[in-house]
């Protein structure tokens, strides 16, 4: 997989709390692009990191209804990627490529 694709497919990290408690266990959580696979977002970060992928779990964050002055608006639907490492493998998202 070429560079700038893997770059479509993976959007950014994801930090939170709960995906900082998933590092301790060799997972890493992107936003990905809604169309990607999971075979193509093992590829691009094995990529873009350098790294061995075990295995990759997607979801999909259904985006609310709100409402901003008097209008009802929808948020765009996120999906997620939890990409779990081989042992002995980590990524440090902390810093930049």
């Amino acid at each position: 997989m070429s560079t700038l694709r893997a770059y479509d497919v993976i959007r950014n990290p994801v930090v939170t709390e709960k995906s900082t408690y998933a590092s301790e266990h060799n997972q890493v959580v992107f936003d990905v692009a809604p169309d990607a696979t999971k075979p193509q977002i093992k590829a691009a970060v094995e990529t873009l990191f350098s790294v061995k992928v075990k295995a990759v779990n997607t979801l999909v964050r259904k985006g609310k209804q709100k409402r901003f002055r008097g209008r009802i608006g929808k948020r765009k639907d996120v999906k997620k990627a939890i990409v779990t490492l081989v042992d002995g493998q980590s990524i440090d998202i902390s810093t930049g490529l």
